[in-house]
């Protein structure tokens, strides 16, 4: 339901727990960001407690609590399977390293709490009785589409560096825009950003990638923050691509094309990583017209340094870097060519290569894009012909295995890997061939050219 002004739709869990702690005495609010997504009329993932309750009195309250933060004063009530995160209202001390209070305090306030908060768009309070708090005026900012601080920029970015990277994640995921006197302060404390671990900063970069306004990652660049948490993106800005498939430098080409992929996180990872390799790899011809030869190449081993350098797990790793590897494989529109393409690239990420094919192209010459297009979608329909056919397209979908050739009298080993490599050659270009007894037939005959040539 969206904002009436008055009243907001809390989970009858969370009704239930704030209801609780009121009967016992204790104060009791929704806070922060689901106030905020809850007043813009969008869904809030999760729903935040704040309470002067101790967190020895909230566990005495409800049957299923865990400790998930006790320290800082926070307990999970489980209801009905769904977790609810209940903190007690607390002032932080001095702050360690840029990141966390070295302690935090316990206060009676709702006020105190609020004050401590990042942005006033984060600092509201909401009672399904009282209404909403709102000391800092966030509901204005709401209105006004700003990221302002509560308080001193940047006394809240020093206390906390990644609230800089927060700033610019919900410019990009609200549409708003960050207040000046913020963006003001990102520029002169960007560097305090390195002392942020590299998986909180892959988080955040992460939604914003992922967000509905990825060009506001241009952010990064305008503050500063880029040069210390994407230096490699930040090198291709100003780099001019004159040719004909281009009317943007590269990094508006990359930014545009994050616009046209659907919103997973592999996928807009693959995107902005796609032509980082670019600016090492430019060339201009006698015409002068631009060339990026081997560009994919170098793309992929700056997009493995990068992703390993921001924690990502390794199958996000590989399939990222396999995506920036063949996104500009060139695949023509026929039978026997989209085959070959599918065993080199992989079937496993053929038809995300294809969106990742999609989102570039639009990202380049509108005078060239309906043709190429056309294209593309030749290839999808020739690809999902060869799916339904069940046509064999690598080793593991041959006819006969490598335990067969050993039967036949083959030795294992390199022997054995280059006559299925030569099988799986033949039944690409005629996968009317794939049964056991002709690749049987054709395994002796290979067979006996291996022993002629030994």
């Amino acid at each position: 339901m969206a904002w009436d002004g008055k009243h907001l739709k809390l989970p009858e869990e969370a009704v239930y727990i704030i209801n609780t702690l009121n009967e016992h005495g204790f104060n009791a609010h929704a806070v922060g960001g689901c106030v905020r997504d809850g007043i813009m009329g969008k869904t809030p993932e999760d729903w935040d407690i704040a309470t002067n309750a101790r967190p020895e009195d909230v566990k005495s309250l409800f049957a299923k609590t865990v400790d998930t933060g006790i320290r800082h004063g926070t307990v999970t009530v489980v209801l009905n399977r769904r977790s609810y995160e209940i903190t007690t209202y607390r002032v932080d001390g001095q702050y360690k390293n840029n990141r966390h209070p070295l302690k935090v305090e316990f206060t009676p306030f709702l006020e105190e709490d609020l004050r401590r908060r990042d942005f006033t768009i984060n600092a509201m309070a909401y009672h399904p009785e009282e209404g909403l708090i709102d000391p800092f005026n966030g509901i204005k900012d709401i209105e006004g589409k700003v990221i302002r601080c509560v308080g001193s920029p940047a006394r809240r970015f020093k206390e906390d560096a990644l609230r800089m990277l927060r700033a610019v994640r919900f410019s990009a995921q609200l549409d708003f825009t960050v207040e000046a006197g913020a963006l003001n302060s990102i520029r002169v404390n960007s560097r305090l950003i390195r002392n942020i671990s590299s998986e909180r900063i892959r988080d955040e970069l992460t939604k914003t990638v992922m967000s509905d306004y990825p060009l506001r990652l241009v952010l990064l660049k305008d503050t500063g923050l880029m040069g210390h948490v994407l230096p490699e993106f930040e090198n291709c800005f100003g780099v001019r691509q004159n040719n004909p498939f281009h009317v943007d430098d590269v990094a508006n080409h990359i930014l545009k094309s994050l616009q046209h992929i659907e919103k997973d996180r592999i996928l807009r990872w693959a995107m902005l990583l796609h032509d980082i390799g670019k600016p090492l790899c430019k060339t201009t011809d006698e015409k002068g017209v631009d060339h990026f030869y081997m560009h994919c190449s170098e793309s992929e081993c700056l997009a493995g340094i990068i992703l390993k350098r921001l924690k990502f797990e390794n199958k996000a790793i590989n399939k990222i870097c396999r995506l920036v590897k063949y996104h500009d494989y060139n695949i023509i529109p026929g039978e026997k060519a989209v085959r070959r393409a599918v065993s080199i690239i992989g079937d496993d990420i053929f038809p995300d290569i294809l969106k990742v094919k999609e989102a570039d192209r639009k990202a380049q010459n509108p005078a060239i894009l309906d043709e190429r297009l056309k294209e593309l979608e030749r290839i999808r329909l020739i690809y999902a012909e060869i799916k339904r056919k069940e046509q064999c397209l690598n080793v593991r979908e041959l006819a006969i295995k490598g335990d067969d050739l050993i039967k036949l009298g083959f030795r294992q080993g390199k022997e054995i890997g280059a006559i299925l490599g030569r099988m799986l050659d033949a039944v690409l270009d005629n996968p009317e061939i794939n049964d056991r007894d002709t690749l049987a037939a054709m395994a002796e005959n290979m067979r006996e050219e291996w022993l002629n040539c030994n």
